[in-house]
């Protein structure tokens, strides 16, 4: 019940080659428009990876007999946006109801008028206070138009080995070791001692998985809400800087690429102790550490600086298709507490849904590979620490994928932190010029 769809989105960036999709918006055959209840209408939607939506669609036909849908699942996220960005631009292509990642959100919230208001056309029941007001908001272009229904999240807590902080002598209990995980500056301090007791060992996988988080915890983020970058002006984003590299230079990383080979197999080898971990984290963990790293792994209900996210997906109903009313009623449908339940027992996607994150099917969910961890209530309870949404502007995630990421790669290599800064401004002006 655990899915590694959005780290494999964020991994596989929005830079690899292009592939088609074979939905196309409104691609029906001539069927008639719908304003007939009993007139047959063929919808298309388009996914990627795992949404757990596979025993949805069925039981979706079944209560709506009129309706005939044709998944569209793609197995990458990155060529499948590149993808959705050229059908968008082309006027033609896109499915009726189409998802996007949040990390490629900035992408097409510049470009609402390509999408329908679900405001104006979806359901009365898909109103915002089903949703947590952080995940309705991201949704929202500038002018006001809600372009996504939210599917899943990442709620971000601290996923940690016990067995690797006794050995250097720190608390191993998920309520003791909190105090460790209550700040970055705490984070930090605790990674200068477990280094020093451990003779060098690694606190953490990447500087550039904490730094993201970091970044994406302050009020601004790379780009301000008048679309233009602020790197050399956000002096959160240099402090964030300072003190990633900071730890770098104490011998705190393992210098790892996330989800490269060497990262995957880190995990069984036992190098690093801690890690950031969205709720979507933990199937990785699992995978990759192996059966007889059982028990060795915990997580706390704690995360530096409060709470964050780390992915989760929107289903949005572009202009393009011809069945908009009938599209977004089965993306709030598809969205609904409900059925957010059932995907997150189907593939792990965990809801974004109030209700959902109050129901008990989702709450009494454990965790027998991290010692029978409560996990259902202990990220339904990270997710409701999560402030406002950070305002992503285009080119955002491309900072963060191909700027700030390989100038942490640098400073884990011998880049001074200064040298990887400059760095980091360099490549993010070629990316917003």
């Amino acid at each position: 019940m655990k899915s590694i769809r959005n780290g494999l989105v964020l991994a596989l960036g929005i830079t690899m080659t292009t592939f088609g999709l074979a939905a196309c918006g409104g691609d029906d055959g001539g069927a008639p428009a719908a304003s007939d209840p009993n007139a047959k209408v063929e919808l298309s939607l388009a996914t990627f990876t795992e949404f757990g939506y596979e025993e949805l669609i069925p039981e979706y036909e079944r209560l709506h007999p009129n309706i005939k849908i044709t998944h569209r699942k793609t197995g990458q996220g990155g060529p499948y946006h590149q993808d959705l960005i050229t059908k968008l631009a082309a006027g033609s292509g896109l499915a009726d109801v189409t998802a996007v990642e949040e990390g490629h959100l900035s992408n097409v919230l510049d470009k609402g008028s390509k999408f329908n208001d679900l405001t104006k056309i979806g359901p009365p029941e898909a109103s915002p206070d089903r949703w947590l007001g952080w995940k309705y908001d991201a949704a929202k272009t500038k002018d006001g138009k809600v372009i996504g229904y939210g599917t899943d999240i990442g709620p971000l807590a601290m996923c940690y080995r016990k067995d690797m902080l006794e050995a250097a002598g720190l608390p191993s209990d998920p309520e003791a070791v909190k105090p460790l995980f209550a700040t970055w500056d705490s984070y930090f301090a605790a990674g200068d001692q477990y280094v020093s007791k451990t003779g060098g060992k690694a606190w953490f996988d990447s500087a550039a998985q904490n730094f993201n988080a970091m970044v994406n915890q302050l009020p601004t983020g790379y780009i301000g809400n008048d679309d233009k970058p602020t790197l050399e002006s956000n002096q959160g984003i240099r402090d964030a800087w300072t003190k990633v590299t900071g730890a770098v230079a104490k011998g705190q990383s393992a210098k790892l690429t996330a989800f490269s080979n060497e990262w995957n197999s880190g995990f069984k080898q036992g190098a690093f102790a801690t890690k950031v971990c969205p709720a979507w984290m933990l199937g990785v963990i699992e995978e990759h550490s192996g059966p007889e790293n059982a028990g060795k792994w915990a997580v706390t209900a704690a995360f530096p600086g409060g709470g964050g996210n780390w992915g989760g997906s929107y289903l949005t109903v572009p202009t393009q298709s011809k069945h908009p009313k009938e599209a977004a009623e089965l993306a709030a449908w598809l969205t609904a507490p409900e059925q957010q339940i059932k995907a997150f027992k189907a593939k792990g996607t965990f809801p974004s849904q109030v209700k959902a994150l109050e129901d008990q099917a989702l709450l009494s969910e454990t965790d027998a590979y991290f010692g029978g961890a409560k996990i259902g209530q202990l990220f339904a309870e990270q997710a409701k620490k999560v402030a406002k949404p950070q305002y992503k502007g285009p080119g955002d995630g491309q900072i963060q994928e191909n700027a700030s990421s390989p100038a942490l790669q640098a400073v884990e290599q011998g880049k001074s932190a200064d040298e990887g800064w400059a760095q980091l401004i360099d490549a993010a002006k070629k990316i917003t010029r």
